[in-house]
């Protein structure tokens, strides 16, 4: 199979302009990026109209294309990503104090509300399941856009999530993907926070780790992607929980796993 186009989450660098990130992206061997649009960012939503477009412009003076915004479904995203040339925004199902029903149904409303947007602008939105307060599971998220125009509407996969929600990705990712539009790799485990007091486990938090260390098999991951024939980004998160080593070497890392693990 051909190479993906191999992504990395900007996020922790999300301060840098432009040329900056691009050298920094380029030289840890990644040829794409999703880039945060936040009000911590160097590229906010109130600005991102005016300055996304130079950002990208600058990114892709060092080979490093956008695959997507990480923001909110404003109109002014659209019309930026739009005017930069960024294909998709990327945005998680936040659960509210309502309930899953409910919240289901309120996240369903406004992913309807935006469908004009998508087809005026030309511009997909993906979504991430995400452990915790979100819609967790991969089908979750199939569900919640089920019946939207399948051009516009994508499914962001997530190694790490989906084993979190006791998947496995050579379900998962077949049955996703007539609606996948980004594929992340990050890899997690379990880390007991309380101790076990009697009959009872103690309490568990996830714990982001590198590719090799976790629970999410990406071989299988990466071999299920070569059936499926799948030709978009890979991008990794760049999240890990220990911060004793520089994100930047984790990543060179696992970039350099990942792309061993590709079958042709």
């Amino acid at each position: 199979m051909s190479e993906f186009c191999w992504s990395v989450f900007t996020k922790p660098w999300s301060e840098l302009p432009g040329d900056e990130l691009g050298k920094l992206v380029a030289g840890l061997g990644f040829n794409g990026a999703e880039i945060p649009v936040r009000d911590t960012a160097f590229v906010t939503p109130a600005t991102a109209v005016r300055v996304l477009p130079t950002f990208v412009a600058q990114l892709r003076d060092h080979g490093v294309s956008p695959i997507s915004i990480a923001s909110g479904l404003e109109e002014e995203t659209f019309a930026a990503c739009q005017a930069a040339g960024v294909p998709m925004i990327r945005i998680m199902a936040e659960l509210g104090p309502d309930g899953y029903a409910s919240s289901v149904r309120r996240i369903r409303a406004r992913l309807e509300s935006v469908v004009p947007l998508a087809r005026q602008y030309g511009v997909q939105v993906g979504v991430q399941p995400h452990h915790g307060r979100f819609v967790s599971s991969s089908l979750g998220v199939l569900a919640l856009l089920e019946g939207l125009p399948p051009e516009y509407f994508k499914v962001v996969w997530d190694a790490a999530h989906d084993v979190l929600a006791g998947d496995d990705p050579r379900v998962t990712l077949p049955l996703v993907a007539d609606r996948l539009g980004i594929v992340n790799l990050k890899n997690v485990i379990y880390r007991q926070v309380e101790p076990a007091r009697g009959c009872l486990g103690g309490a568990w938090k996830p714990w982001f780790v590198e590719g090799p260390d976790g629970l999410s098999d990406w071989a299988a991951v990466l071999a299920t992607l070569a059936e499926l024939g799948y030709a978009g980004p890979v991008c990794l998160t760049g999240q890990y929980s220990d911060p004793a080593v520089p994100v930047e070497s984790r990543l060179a890392q696992d970039l350099a796993r990942a792309r061993g693990l590709v079958t042709d």
